[in-house]
């Protein structure tokens, strides 16, 4: 579900801020909606307002779901942080007129997610076991791996003794981190295996 995201025009993109580790159990936790690319910027807003309307009694944790992913590009590595949830902002709160106008009001939200045309409507919270997986998934899973380029596909090796040869993916292998290419040698089709970074889609 994790999208290629737009930058936040604040270049925010920090996770700092009130800790998810340190879950309310008397809060629930509901979903905001923002401006696309604004989720970031949107999280450290509220967290100020938060604060500066002495509401962390009532609004415990804001978070945006991420996950990590290993992207491969002009043969480096890049480890990048994904939204899971691209448009969409966690916040644990106990929801009462003064905590839904802090958050309702606060620059860049356009609105809690599951409310009816009476926007004013008691929003629909999150249940818990839904919440819960998420936040584990997003301090215990491994990065994804975001390789460019799919069985079938025409690539370009990079790098090794076979460097500057045209081949088609064969198999792809994430666990070793190795692609097997077909390339043509001698007037046939010849598998060759080689790393992620030695090859590049054409």
């Amino acid at each position: 579900m994790a999208q290629e995201q737009v930058v936040d025009e604040s270049g925010a993109d920090s996770q700092e801020g009130i800790n998810i580790i340190n879950v309310n159990e008397n809060g629930l936790w509901y979903i905001i909606q923002t401006y696309s690319g604004y989720e970031n910027r949107v999280k450290v807003d509220l967290e100020q307002r938060i604060r500066s309307m002495d509401m962390m009694e009532r609004i415990f944790n804001v978070v945006v779901p991420t996950e990590d992913e290993i992207e491969i590009r002009d043969g480096q590595r890049k480890t990048v942080s994904k939204k899971l949830f691209p448009g969409y902002v966690f916040v644990q709160m106990i929801m009462d007129d003064d905590t839904w106008y802090v958050v309702r009001n606060t620059p860049g939200v356009t609105g809690f997610a599951g409310t009816t045309i009476d926007e004013r409507a008691k929003p629909t919270p999150l249940p818990d076991t839904e919440v819960d997986q998420i936040l584990k998934q997003m301090q215990t899973a491994q990065p994804k791996i975001n390789i460019g380029f799919v069985v079938g596909d025409s690539v370009l090796v990079t790098d090794g003794p076979f460097s500057d040869m045209m081949g088609s993916v064969d198999t792809i292998d994430l666990d070793r981190g190795r692609v097997r290419v077909m390339v043509s040698m001698f007037g046939r089709d010849t598998p060759v295996e080689l790393d992620f970074l030695q090859v590049e889609k054409q």
